[in-house]
């Protein structure tokens, strides 16, 4: 079990977490799941209905859409991170490359987080915005 400051770090490098303060990331870290998995091991697969994020603190994951790899993604990056705000489906698959440890982040845990301390929804809602905003400039100019 990695230790508290570990997963702080680790909540710390995701994009969507990246403007929460200590205090709010120990909030999300308190609702989070620390689990190891195995190469080869499929963590979650495209089209099926998103419940969590997965928070990658060691090891690294495949990405794949359609069957065809498009990324490798390591520690401090997460996997899933819009099932924490819709029941959606999965847009890719993402399977262990190597052994893995991950901080799993449950959708209604995470939501009580939310009714907990609203301050978290405004900075979601500002990351979120950004990132919108970049996709729009890469497409469109």
């Amino acid at each position: 079990m990695a230790s508290k400051k570990l997963q702080l770090e680790s909540l710390k490098n995701v994009p969507l977490f990246s403007a929460c303060s200590k205090k709010e990331l120990e909030k999300v870290a308190k609702v989070a799941d620390e689990i190891t998995m195995t190469a080869g091991t499929m963590i979650v697969d495209q089209g099926q209905t998103g419940r969590e994020a997965f928070v990658i603190m060691s090891g690294d994951i495949t990405i794949k859409r359609s069957g065809r790899k498009i990324a490798t993604l390591g520690a401090g990056d997460v996997v899933g991170e819009l099932s924490l705000l819709d029941h959606g489906p999965r847009t890719a698959s993402a399977i262990c490359a190597t052994d893995c440890t991950l901080l799993v982040i449950d959708q209604r845990r995470f939501l009580g987080v939310l009714d907990d301390v609203p301050a978290i929804s405004h900075k979601l809602m500002g990351v979120l915005a950004s990132r919108i905003r970049e996709m729009d400039r890469t497409v469109f100019g």
